[in-house]
């Protein structure tokens, strides 16, 4: 199954921030019309992809909502 446009950017910018990018696994589940993406880095890795406050995880939801709209689909992101 080849990876949707929103499962490669996740997984692009998941990489750039943390310090162990081979430990970062994105998966992907559809639920009726909404798009699951789960992503998983290294434990030590987890707070700057969340980011302080949760400021980044939440820039990262917005940009994954753009690419989402782009293909009419809807997206939900979970950080592991």
């Amino acid at each position: 199954m080849t990876a949707s446009r929103e499962a490669q950017v996740l997984e692009h910018v998941a990489k750039q921030l943390v310090d162990d990018p081979s430990a970062v696994v994105v998966t992907e589940t559809n639920d009726h019309d909404i798009r699951k993406l789960h992503l998983a880095v290294g434990e030590a890795d987890v707070g700057k992809v969340i980011g302080r406050g949760g400021r980044m995880a939440k820039a990262i939801r917005a940009l994954l909502k753009v690419v989402a709209t782009r293909d009419g689909t809807k997206v939900d992101l979970e950080i592991d």
